[in-house]
Parts: structure tokens; sequence; C-alpha cells
């Protein structure tokens, strides 16, 4: 590790408590009580549109490619014009707003207009809608919902879809063109509602047990599962973070995001977007995404706009270095102003740990804090962070102020679950998964294991040890920890793969299907564009290559359970409608191994060219 000096930035001060129970579970909190905070999430809203009423909140490119910016104070008054509107069409929870757009400001200002007057929104991910066929999931959501309004930010993409899964009752309102056969508003003209006392009086009525929010689960198991976000939640989830990233208090430079994440997601549509909220600061969208095509858009914003908190997903840093490597303007925009780094929804390889270490010393002279957490949709997110330095990457840290963390035995690993006031009550209109979803004492079930970052010391982080449904057993009946050991090979294969997903159960040896990184390959062999996708996947120095590296992950395994023996890459796209792939990029094992069960069968073939081998097998074929 270097020893260049962190970047010094003000955070937390935990106190740890613990205590193990007779039958070897673990209770852990925090001795440090939670800090008061807000009963409504615009509460803050209305706190920054008086304290610094021109300062940017949120930022978004134009047509001409420069940036279109709202202040806190045009945002308060867009957003009581759309609670007048709202409540003039009879919204609430059993009428809420669904959103069906990509992250924009007038997706922002729509949810806001309908939380500041006690009226739930639910942002549904756009795949669902311009990706799905059937649009069986959006229509699914509809029935759970019962939503009394769609907000479309493009009338013509979003028709085919709302027109499917919707009646002509259901009115919409558009940023761009009209939608025939229904009401429809223009976005633009609901701005100059003037808003009456009826809108003051609403946001009066607003409490910490009011709905704010329907976000749902991927599905990947099912049907998607409408989780409850209350004010309470949110707030309390947002003091918890505050209290954890202490830089951004005011007082200090108001925080800067450039953020690309779907807010149909948890880990943006909560923490970063009300963060920005929370503490005064502006969020920068960014319509790119961690791709090959995508990271276009983002190197672009990240060339402007400097961010003092920065989170990406492993797969997108990796691209980021790749630029940064022989773009000087984007290594130096990004690190000007930077406090700290977050990375999540998949392991971070610890050749990109490093890199990103060594650019920010090059760079600044200093190095910049990178961590981690663990959370879930129905904790809002934010429940356990790591912000002690690590030489490692994957401790995902203790739990967050508020928060009770309690670690059941389950077989040979410790199941997570946690309690506290940034817990969701349960799930809209079902009861019964509800209680499913806690154990007697009131705690979520997060459906994590977590082991000890040093062995009966918690307050030293914990790092993840797989989805309790992940795992399986070899034919020899040993257990295989799923989620370590997929960390442990994204990370073997530097880079070349950007996750993996484990096979073999009941079988004799592991297998894995490889999810490919295509600039990275690409590079390997010096090629610019000139194969296609298939023909990179089957160069010889491809070939070569995994092979070479599958042996190296050979020699470091200890057995059968931590040891794959052949692979494969996966040479389509991962599917949204398959539930395979979440917004965020995160992979499910099972989702996977279940559809793609003629490629998992293949692993198993020796003569397959398409199957790369261990050498011990490879001798033998």
């Amino acid at each position: 590790m270097s020893t260049a000096p962190l970047r010094e930035i003000e955070m937390w001060s935990p106190e740890i408590v613990s205590e193990q129970r007779p039958d070897g579970t673990w209770i852990i909190s925090r001795g440090d009580p939670l800090r008061d905070y807000p009963d409504r999430v615009t509460d803050r809203l209305v706190y920054w549109a008086e304290k610094a009423p021109d300062r940017p909140w949120m930022a978004e490119r134009d047509s001409s490619g420069g940036w279109r910016k709202i202040s806190f104070s045009e945002t308060l008054k867009a957003v009581r014009s759309i609670s007048q509107m709202l409540l003039q069409h009879g919204l609430s929870a059993e009428r809420p707003l669904l959103i069906l757009s990509h992250n924009s400001i007038e997706h922002a200002l729509m949810a806001l207009g309908a939380q500041h007057v006690g009226i739930p929104s639910s942002a549904v991910s756009t795949a669902y809608s311009l990706i799905s066929e059937d649009c069986a999931k959006l229509r699914d959501i509809a029935g759970q919902l019962t939503p009394g309004m769609v907000f479309a930010q493009d009338g013509p993409a979003y028709q085919r879809a709302i027109d499917m899964v919707f009646g002509p009752e259901v009115p919409a309102v558009v940023v761009t063109e009209p939608i025939d056969g229904r009401e429809c508003l223009d976005f633009h003209e609901v701005l100059e509602i003037e808003p009456t006392s009826a809108v003051d009086e609403a946001y009066q009525k607003v409490g910490p047990d009011t709905v704010a929010k329907f976000l749902f689960t991927s599905g990947t198991t099912g049907s998607p599962k409408a989780v409850i976000t209350t004010h309470r939640m949110l707030c309390s989830n947002l003091e918890m973070v505050t209290d954890c990233y202490a830089f951004m208090r005011e007082g200090g430079e108001p925080p800067v995001v450039v953020d690309w994440a779907p807010w149909s997601h948890v880990a943006s549509g909560n923490k970063v977007f009300n963060l920005m909220i929370y503490n005064g600061g502006t969020f920068y969208i960014d319509h790119g995404k961690p791709s090959p095509a995508g990271m276009k858009e983002t190197i672009r914003n990240l060339r402007e706009v400097s961010p003092s908190w920065y989170f990406n997903v492993p797969a997108g840093y990796e691209m980021l270095v790749n630029a940064m490597e022989t773009d000087d303007a984007l290594r130096e925009s990004f690190f000007k102003r930077l406090q700290m780094l977050m990375y999540a929804a998949a392991a971070m390889g610890q050749h990109t740990w490093d890199r990103l270490n060594e650019l920010a010393v090059e760079t600044t002279g200093h190095r910049i804090f990178l961590g981690t957490g663990l959370g879930a949709t129905e904790t809002a997110p934010f429940a356990l962070m790591c912000m002690e330095e690590q030489e490692i990457a994957g401790n995902v840290g203790i739990p967050s102020q508020g928060l009770t963390l309690k670690l059941v035995p389950h077989g040979d690993r410790l199941e997570a679950r946690i309690k506290g006031p940034s817990v969701t009550p349960g799930y809209w209109r079902n009861e019964k998964m509800t209680k499913e979803a806690f154990d007697e004492e009131g705690f979520y079930k997060l459906g994590d294991a977590l082991r000890f970052a040093v062995p009966g010391d918690p307050s030293k982080g914990f790092y993840f040890d797989g989805r309790i449904t992940e795992n399986f057993k070899l034919r020899t009946g040993t257990w295989v920890g799923v989620g370590a050991l997929r960390a442990k090979l994204v990370d073997e294969f530097k880079g070349y793969v950007r996750d993996v997903v484990l096979v073999g159960e009941n079988r004799d040896e592991l297998g894995a299907i490889l999810i490919p990184f295509y600039p990275k390959l690409r590079e390997l062999i010096g090629d610019a564009g000139g194969l296609n996708d298939l023909q990179v996947l089957a160069h010889e120095t491809v070939r070569a290559k995994m092979e070479e590296l599958l042996d190296g992950h050979v020699k470091q395994s200890t057995g059968s359970a931590t040891r794959v023996m052949r692979a494969i890459f996966l040479a389509d796209e991962l599917s949204f409608d398959a539930g395979e792939i979440t917004d965020k990029g995160s992979i499910n094992q099972r989702a996977v191994v279940r559809n793609r069960d003629e490629l998992a069968e293949s692993l198993y073939n020796n003569h397959d060219r398409r199957v790369f081998l261990a050498r011990k097998l490879r001798e033998a074929a």
C-alpha cells in the first residue's frame, strides 16, 4: 500500500457496543446515539430554499450540451405547483404517482411534488417499459399500486407501455409530446399552476409514518415487491449517512455529486438523491452508465464537473481508471476536490483498488478514501459502512447510528439481520410477505451472510459472505461460499471479466460462467473494433490468457469448494426480463444459472472449444 498520506476528511467516530448470546447470536449496535432528524423529506428543501435560495440543487445537460440548473428556491416553487396539481387530481397512497422516466430534473420535481403533500411516488425501472417486450413486470407493479397518475418524460417513447398497462382513465403528465387517448397534462403548464392553502395544509399533515415512496425490488425470484418507504425511514437514514460522511455537514464546502445510477434503485433514488437536499449540495445528473458506450458520457461529465463524493460500480471504476491513464484533464478534474469514493453492487478487483490509489497520489499527492457498505431496499438503504482505511477491498464496515445488527448462526456462517428507524414496516398490500421478512424480535432478514474481519471483534467490520440462498453443495456435500469465491475470481481474472456466475451444484467440481469485459479483452489482442464480440471471445490470445489465469487461480485454491476447474464466457447480454440483472448492474447468480442451464451444462463438456479448462483437465482431455 502507498505510504502517501490520506486526504484528510471529517468522518464519524463510532462507539461499538456488542454482546454474544449463548446460542452464538451476536447483537451489535452503536453507543453513540442518532441525532435528531426532520419529520419530512422536504423539510430540508424548505430550509435550503430560504438559507441558500440561489444555490443549484440539480443540473442536467440541455440540448446544446451545456448544463441547465435549478436552484433550491426554484425547486421549492416548482414542487408547490406540482403538489397543487396532484391534490386536484385526488392522488393518495391508494392512488400514487407512477414515474416512467430516466433521471431528469422533471422526474425529480414530480417525485418531490408528490412527497411534499403526503402522496407516495414510485419510480419504475425504465427497462420494464422500454426493453421488456410484454411489460409483464410493469403490469404487475400497476396491479399492486393502482396508480392515479403516470409521469413520462418522453410521451411517444413510453406510449406503448402506458397503453398496454393503464386504462384510459389514468391521466399522464409528459414533458415532450402528449400521449393520445387519455387526459395528458403538459409538465411546463403544470409549473404555472398557482398553489393554494391546500398545499400548506397537506404538507403540515405529513409525518414520519407517512409513506414517501414505493421502491420495488428487482423481482429476480418472482414478481417485484413494493417496499414501503416512509418519511421516517428516509430522514433517519439521511442523518445516518451524514453522521458517517461528516464532511458534508453545513459549514463546510457544499457537496457535489455526479451520478448516473437510476432513481428506481434505492442507492441513488434514496441515498444520493436526498443527500444533496439534506446537506444543501448539487446533484449533476450523469446520463452515462458503466458500459463501453455509456462511459463516454460519464467521462465527458467528469472532465467538466469535479465531484466531492463519487459512487460507481466496480466495472465503472475499471473503465474510469483506463480512461484516466491517458487523459490528464479527466484525472485532474476528477481528483480536484474529491473527498471520498464509494463502490457497491459487486466485488472490487484489487488491481482496480490499487490503481485508483496510485492515480490519486500521482495527481494530488494524497490517497482518496475508498469504501463500501451493505444495505438493502428495505433498509433505505444505508445500513453498514466501512470508514476505516483498508489494505484490500471488501470490508462492508459496521452498523450506522440508530441501527442494531443481529448475526444469527446459519450452518457455518452468520446471517445478518437489521433493526432501526430506517427499516421498512413491510411490503405494500402483502401481509404474508411482510411477516416472513422479519424474525420474532422484529429484525429484518437481509438474506446476506457476514464474517468478522477480525474474529470476535465487531469494531473492525465485516466481509460479505454471500447470499444465504446463493450457496450450494458439491456432490461431496461440501458447501460452496458463492459470494466470497465470486469476489476472489473477479480479482484473479485481472479485469478481463466484470463478474462471474458459479455453477456445480451436485457435481464433483466447480465451473464458472464469465461475464466478459470487452474493452480489456480487445486491449489484450490489440483490436480496436475490427472483430465482433464473438470473434474476440474465440481469439486464441484470449483463450490462452483465460487458461493462464485459471491455472493461477487453481494453484492458489485450497480445496474443491474454492477451486474452479473450468470456465466459459457468456456471449450474449444478461436479461432484465428474466431477472438476471438489475438497473444498477448487479447480477443474480441463481437467475443466470436457472436461465442458462444449457450453457452451464456445456461447461462440463471437455471437448467444447468454448470451455477453458484448468491444466490438469487439459492434459487429461
